[in-house]
C-alpha cells in the first residue's frame, strides 16, 4: 500500500520530534567537531590489499536503505560519496535502535569503523561507532538514481540560483564550476605576480564613481555624512598608484552596475584590471593574448567548445578595426556618417530595436553589438574606436582625430576584455570628462562624471600607461561552457519572490 505523501510541514514535525528525543536521551544532535582521518575519495582510491581497519569518515545522508537489523547509507563529503554499512551486531543494539533509526537524508553523520568491500564490490566503510554531526529539520529534494541515472532531479533554474546549497547537493558537478573557477583566480594572481605587477587594493566605497560608462549604486555613509557610491570600476584609482610611482598594478575586486541582468551581466561582478606604465595599447593588447593563451593552457583548453563552436587559443587573435567590421557586417562605412539621426535611420532599415533617446555613441555601439559581437567566435581584438565613446583612452597617433586608441577582446560572441592606451593629458581629460558631463545633462545616465581630484592627480603627471579590464566571471563561463553569468557565481542577483 502506497504511503501518504506527506507536507513539508508535517515532516518538519517529524523531525524536531526526533530532535526532542535524542535530546531526552542525553544526544547532542549538533555536537562541536568531529575528527575525519580520510575523505570517500581517499578510500575509493585504496586497493584491497590497503583496506585499512579504522576510519573515521563524516558527510551529509544521501541515500539510506534499512534492512532490519542492517543497513546501508551513503555519505556525501567535498569529494563525493561513501557507502556504509551499519549492522546492529557490531553497532549495537541501542545505539542502532536509539540512535541510528532517528537518523533522516540530509542528517550529518559521523562513522568510525573497518573498509572493506561488499560482495557486489563496492568499497564500504562497516560503521564501529556513529555520531550525529547535525540533525536536519527540512528533507532534501527529492531525488532518486538508479544504475546511474537521476530522477526527479533539482533542476528548476530559479530555484537553484536561490538555494545553491541544494544545488551544490543535489547537482555535486556544479560544485567543479567553482573549483575551477578558483583554480582560473588562483592562476591570474599567479600570472601577474610572475611578470613583476602589484596587486594592490582600491576602495569599493567611493565619492565619485569613475572609469566606466554605468549608473551606480548609491549608499550612505553616517559618520562621514555623506554619500557614496559602490565602484562601477577600478580604473581612476589604479591610475593613481602610476601617478605615484608604481610601474605595473592589478586588482581582482567586485564591481557593482546598477543596470539590467541578463545572462552576460550581474549587478555584482569580478573585474581583473591592470595597469602598466610606459605602455601603450599595443603592449597590453600582446600582454592580454599572451595571458589568455597561458590561461587556456593551465585550463588544458588550447581548443575548446563553447556553445555550437569550437574556440581555437592556439592560433594568433585577429585583429581588425571596429569601422572595418562594421563595414563587413552591416554593409556600411560608418566613419562618414556623425549624425546621429542617420544612424537611427539605419537601425530603422534594418529593423533594429535600439531605445530611442540615445546619443551618437550609444547607438553606434548598439548597431556593432547587434550586427558584429554575435559573429566574432574566434578571439578576436576589435581595435580603434570612436572617441565619442571612449572618454579615457588617448587619441589615435595615425588615425583621424575622433579615433582613439582603444581595443575590446571578444571571443564566441562576448566582450572579454576592454583596453587603452590610458589618456594622460590632464586638459584633454578634463574636456572629455567635461563633454560626458553634458550628455549627463541631456539625459545619459551612463555619462561619466568630472572627477576634479582624479584630475588634479594627474595635472602632476601621468607617464605613458596601457591598461586593460577583463571580466573574471566572463573567463569562468567561457572555461567552463556555461551560459550564463548566473552559473558561475554561487549567489546571483535574484529578484525577490512574489508573496
Amino acid at each position: 500500500m502506497t504511503q501518504p505523501q506527506r507536507t513539508l510541514h508535517e515532516i518538519r514535525l517529524i523531525r524536531q520530534k526526533k530532535l526532542h528525543e535524542l535530546r531526552e536521551m542525553g544526544v547532542n544532535p549538533y555536537p562541536y567537531r568531529f575528527d575525519v582521518t580520510h575523505h570517500s575519495a581517499d578510500i575509493q582510491a585504496m586497493a584491497d590489499s590497503q583496506f585499512l581497519s579504522d576510519v573515521a569518515i563524516a558527510g551529509r545522508v544521501v541515500s539510506l536503505r534499512r534492512m532490519g537489523k542492517a543497513s546501508f547509507a551513503h555519505l556525501m563529503d567535498e569529494k563525493g560519496k561513501q557507502q556504509v554499512y551499519v549492522k546492529m551486531d557490531v553497532l549495537g543494539e541501542e545505539t542502532y535502535e536509539e540512535l541510528f533509526r532517528r537518523v533522516d537524508l540530509g542528517d550529518f553523520l559521523g562513522v568510525q569503523g573497518r573498509v572493506f568491500r561488499t560482495k557486489t564490490g563496492e568499497i564500504t566503510v562497516e560503521a564501529r561507532t556513529i555520531q550525529l554531526l547535525a540533525k536536519a529539520l527540512r528533507p532534501l529534494p527529492n531525488l532518486k538514481a538508479k544504475e546511474g541515472e537521476v530522477f526527479d532531479p533539482f533542476e528548476d533554474k530559479e530555484n537553484r540560483y536561490r538555494r545553491r546549497y541544494l544545488d551544490l547537493i543535489a547537482n555535486p558537478q556544479v560544485k567543479d564550476i567553482f573549483v575551477k573557477r578558483a583554480r582560473i583566480i588562483r592562476f591570474l594572481r599567479r600570472f601577474f605576480d610572475d611578470h613583476g605587477y602589484v596587486e594592490v587594493e582600491t576602495p569599493a566605497l567611493q565619492p565619485l564613481y569613475g572609469g566606466a560608462s554605468a549608473r551606480p549604486f548609491t549608499t550612505y555613509h553616517n559618520a562621514l555624512d555623506q554619500t557614496l557610491y559602490l565602484r562601477i570600476a577600478d580604473e581612476l584609482y589604479l591610475k593613481r598608484l602610476i601617478i605615484g610611482g608604481f610601474e605595473k598594478v592589478y586588482e581582482i575586486a567586485k564591481d557593482f552596475r546598477n543596470e539590467g541582468m541578463d545572462r552576460h551581466h550581474n549587478p555584482e561582478f569580478t573585474m581583473l584590471e591592470f595597469y602598466e606604465a610606459y605602455a601603450d595599447y599595443n603592449d597590453v593588447l600582446a600582454f592580454t593574448e599572451k595571458l589568455m593563451k597561458s590561461l587556456a593552457e593551465e585550463m588544458e583548453s588550447a581548443t575548446l567548445t563553447y556553445g555550437d563552436h569550437e574556440i581555437n587559443f592556439s592560433q594568433t587573435f585577429t585583429r581588425v578595426g571596429l569601422f572595418d567590421l562594421l563595414n563587413k557586417y552591416a554593409g556600411k562605412d560608418f566613419r562618414e556618417v556623425t549624425d546621429v539621426e542617420d544612424l537611427y535611420h539605419f537601425a530603422t532599415e534594418r529593423k533594429l530595436d535600439i531605445a530611442k533617446g540615445l546619443n551618437y555613441g550609444q547607438v553606434l555601439d548598439k548597431i556593432f553589438g547587434l550586427l558584429v559581437e554575435p559573429n566574432l567566435i574566434q578571439p578576436t581584438f576589435v581595435v580603434d574606436y570612436p572617441k565619442a565613446i571612449s572618454p579615457l583612452a588617448k587619441t589615435h597617433r595615425d588615425e583621424a582625430d575622433d579615433i582613439v586608441e582603444r581595443f575590446e577582446l571578444f571571443i564566441a560572441g562576448m566582450e572579454f576584455a576592454n583596453a587603452f592606451s590610458e589618456l594622460n593629458d590632464p586638459l584633454d581629460q578634463r574636456s572629455r570628462l567635461e563633454a560626458q558631463s553634458r550628455l549627463r545633462e541631456e539625459g545619459d545616465e551612463e555619462a561619466q562624471v568630472v572627477d576634479e581630484e582624479f584630475l588634479e592627480a594627474m595635472e602632476f603627471g601621468m607617464p605613458p600607461t596601457g591598461g586593460v579590464g577583463i571580466g573574471v566571471d566572463r573567463l569562468v563561463m567561457l572555461f567552463t561552457g556555461q551560459s550564463s553569468i548566473k552559473d558561475v557565481i554561487l549567489f546571483p542577483a535574484m529578484r525577490p519572490l512574489q508573496p
